[in-house]
């Protein structure tokens, strides 16, 4: 993925945050769901600008810890809030140069559940990025369920990942 695509997909999968953002009141964003799955609207969406703001706040540091996340409250309860910090997060990396995609970093990340210490890995930021992406579109299909619960309606292509959406358009021209 080239340095424009990947600032288009970051600025597409924001730009879709937006939109949920736009169709939700802040009674909604925060009630957490009946039935088994309780977590709300908002704290799904808190979750997923959790790891773009763990990956901004480690730019110039180039350490990026995901168990580290701030989990702010206000995020989750908040839907004019959130939009705020979604805002800036679409600003500030569409305001990256070329040199900071390439920029290595080392990643810190809990991924096994036997108790052993997280897990530290060379990478880089374009890749965290990919990764960031890709995790928020996993979020919004799970939010696109929780907003169909309380009937508020997003886009098809709104929590599928690109490649599924290729892959759909491609079988329907056959």
């Amino acid at each position: 993925m080239n340095f424009f695509s990947l600032r288009s997909a970051v600025k597409d999968v924001l730009g879709q945050g937006l939109l949920l953002l736009d169709r939700v009141n802040d009674e909604t964003y925060a009630r957490p769901n009946q039935g088994v799955y309780s977590a709300s609207i908002g704290a799904h969406y808190r979750h997923v600008l959790d790891h773009f703001l763990c990956l901004s706040n480690s730019i110039r540091t180039r350490v990026v810890n995901y168990d580290h996340r701030e989990r702010n409250p206000e995020l989750e309860n908040s839907s004019s809030y959130a939009r705020f910090v979604t805002e800036q997060l679409m600003e500030e990396f569409s305001a990256l140069e070329e040199a900071a995609f390439r920029a290595s970093c080392s990643v810190t990340y809990s991924v096994g559940y036997d108790g052993d210490e997280p897990s530290e890995v060379p990478s880089n930021l374009a890749r965290e990025l990919m990764f960031c992406v890709g995790h928020a579109i996993h979020h919004f299909a799970i939010l696109k369920l929780l907003c169909a619960a309380v009937a508020i309606p997003l886009p098809y292509e709104f929590g599928i990942a690109p490649s599924t959406l290729k892959h759909n358009e491609a079988q329907s021209a056959h």
